[in-house]
This record gives C-alpha cells, structure tokens and sequence, in this order.
C-alpha cells in the first residue's frame, strides 16, 4: 500500500511537512509507503477550464507544462492521498487550489477515478482561518468521492515560524491518531 502527500506551502520542509511526516511516521510503522511531493518553489498554473480533460478522457490535464499531470498520475497510484496546505488568508495556497481544482476536473472527467481512495487533509496555522482551510481540502475528497478518516482534533497544527508545530503537542497527537487512523482504514479497504 502507499500514500502520496502533496504538500502546499511554499516553505519547503515547513510546518506543513512537519506535520505530514507525523502522519507518515505512523504509516511507516504500518509498512505502508509513503512519499511526499513539495510544491514549493513548482509553478502550478490554475484551470483554464478548457474543458479538454472532459473530450480526452486520458487521465491528464490538457494542460502539461507543469507538474500536475505527474501529481495526478502519482495519485492514481496511491492508495491514500494526503493534501496538506497552510493557512493563507483562510484558505489552501494558490498551488494546492490550482492542484485541487485540475485534479478534481480530471478525476471526474475520467469516471471519478479518484472513487475509494482514502483522502486526509493536514493544515498548519499560526493562528485562525484553519476551519476554511480544512473545509477546501476535505471538499476536494468528498466531491472525488474519497473515504476521509477523522482524528482526536481538526487535522491541523499551531506554528508560524518553521519547527513552531513541534511545540504543538495536541496538533502532533492530532496528526499521529490521523496516521493510524489512515493505516487502519487502508488495510480495512485493502481487506
């Protein structure tokens, strides 16, 4: 079994990472694969609602000067996907948003091809606006019609500058109670 993380923040090995390797260290344990894809520093260009992925029903975006048809292809071969963003003004970064939104329009352009995938969100924030946040990811996995497993908390952590999430010991609880949570949904799918 494997999980793809695609981390949005634009602070490469940031809180954001932080918080996703707690959820992976639990995976690991589990002897699920884990890798992690960093979009900091990627340029992801928004939908230009050309409305191709609905003609070519390929499994891509018509758009392929970026990464995204790599993101997608790595989700098709994941058994969970985790999608972890920072808090920007109350919302996902503009990457993981223009990564949500193609992904999403290919997924559905393609039968749903996202249906029964486990999808868990992961939030850093320094203060407020996590709820927002949280919502935009675990819409992506509902609307892809993905299995989304719940932890003691919101999945989030409390930090601002990188390595503030370390002292947030209820946000890392909150992301290792994830992590097995993940592995015990995995293997119940996988049966």
């Amino acid at each position: 079994m494997k999980t793809i993380a695609f981390n949005g923040s634009a602070r490469k090995d940031g809180n954001t990472a932080i918080l996703i390797n707690y959820v992976f260290e639990e995976l690991k344990k589990e002897g699920i694969d884990t890798e992690m894809v960093q979009l900091a520093g990627k340029k992801i260009r928004g939908c230009i609602a050309c409305m191709k992925c609905m003609e070519n029903k390929d499994r891509r975006c018509a758009v392929a000067t970026d990464i995204v048809n790599e993101c997608i292809g790595k989700m098709l071969d994941a058994d969970a996907v985790i999608m972890g963003s920072p808090t920007y003004f109350t919302d996902v970064t503009a990457e993981m948003k223009a990564l949500i939104d193609r992904a999403g329009f290919v997924a559905r352009a393609n039968d749903n091809m996202l249906s029964h995938k486990v999808g868990a969100a992961v939030v850093a924030v320094r203060r407020a606006g996590s709820i927002h946040t949280f919502d935009t990811l675990n819409h992506f996995f509902l609307i892809s019609q993905m299995v989304v497993p719940g932890s003691i908390y919101w999945n989030l952590g409390i930090g601002r500058q990188i390595g503030d999430v370390l002292s947030d010991d209820e946000g890392i609880q909150t992301m290792q109670v994830l992590g097995r949570n993940v592995a015990w949904l995995l293997k119940k799918l996988k049966g």
